[in-house]
Order: C-alpha cells, then sequence, then structure tokens
C-alpha cells in the first residue's frame, strides 16, 4: 500500500503534472514560498541543502503561494525567472497553489493534518513553513516560516 502522500500530484511550473509518487524513496522538503516576502532568501538556503544531499536522497520541493501579503503576485515564467536568476534555484518548483483556505491544494490539506502547528493548528501562518517527509513518505516534522533550512540539515541527516 502506498502511502498517503504518494497519492498526490501538482502541476510543475514548468506545466505538467507531476504525481508525488515518483519521490518514493527520496526525503521531501515541502515549502511554500514566495518572492517578496522577508523568508526570500532561505531559497538560496533550500538550494544549498538541496545541492548537499540531494546524491543521498533529498528532494526540496518549492509551491509558490500568495496567499500571505500577495508576495507572490508573478505568474509561473516570472517566478521561474526571478529564483533562477536570484538564487540558482535548480530544486522542482510547482505551480503557484493556495495553501490555506477551502482552495488549499490536498498535498498541503494532508500536510496541514499530518503535522499541525503549534497548539494543534493545522493553518499555515506564512511563506516558507517547510515539512520534511521520510523516504516511506511519513511526514516527519514540520518547521516555521523562520527556522533557517540550514538548522534542519541534522534531521535530514537522521533520515540518510
Amino acid at each position: 500500500m502506498r502511502p498517503p502522500i504518494h497519492e498526490f500530484s501538482a502541476e510543475r511550473l514548468a506545466g505538467g503534472s507531476q504525481s508525488m509518487a515518483d519521490y518514493a524513496g527520496k526525503i521531501l522538503l515541502i515549502v511554500n514560498t514566495a518572492s517578496h516576502c522577508g523568508f526570500t532568501p532561505q531559497y538560496a538556503d533550500l538550494e544549498a541543502l538541496y545541492q548537499r544531499y540531494r546524491e543521498q536522497g533529498l528532494v526540496v520541493l518549492g509551491f509558490p503561494c500568495n496567499q500571505f501579503g500577495s508576495q507572490e503576485p508573478g505568474d509561473a515564467e516570472e517566478i521561474a525567472s526571478f529564483c533562477q536568476k536570484n538564487y540558482g534555484v535548480s530544486f522542482p518548483m510547482f505551480a503557484k497553489i493556495d495553501v490555506n483556505g477551502n482552495d488549499a491544494h490536498p498535498l498541503y490539506q494532508y500536510l496541514k493534518k499530518a503535522a499541525p502547528g503549534l497548539l494543534g493548528s493545522e493553518g499555515i501562518k506564512w511563506n516558507f513553513t517547510k515539512f520534511l517527509v521520510d523516504r516511506q513518505g511519513a511526514v516527519i516534522g514540520r518547521y516555521a516560516p523562520a527556522t533557517a533550512p540550514e538548522s534542519i540539515a541534522g534531521d535530514i541527516e537522521k533520515l540518510l
């Protein structure tokens, strides 16, 4: 039986659908992103983690979201260009989604239930909330937007 996370799919930023089952056996760091946020420089740190651990099985998945202060207003081409030009992002990026509310992407509905935030809150509070998923598809942890990606490296190493 497949883990629930592998039942989802999402549209890639460049187009086309991507099944999460394609990442079976990988460690995932799933992040809702934005190009005009105080945390946007985390793109560089996320890329550094991806480069350091990708040969060992880590994949960072970026999901642009415009729900927090309208900090991701661009279209797919603008987002891709911004991420590549400013931060050299090479990890998979997906089409802009909602992470909260009635239109929240099903993957994020699942992630929020699997790893609630503070005081059991399921909502995403801001851009750059991070979810760590192990090789078997279990959600291992949820990290606040202010949590520096580098500080998650120890948790990633335990899963390698």
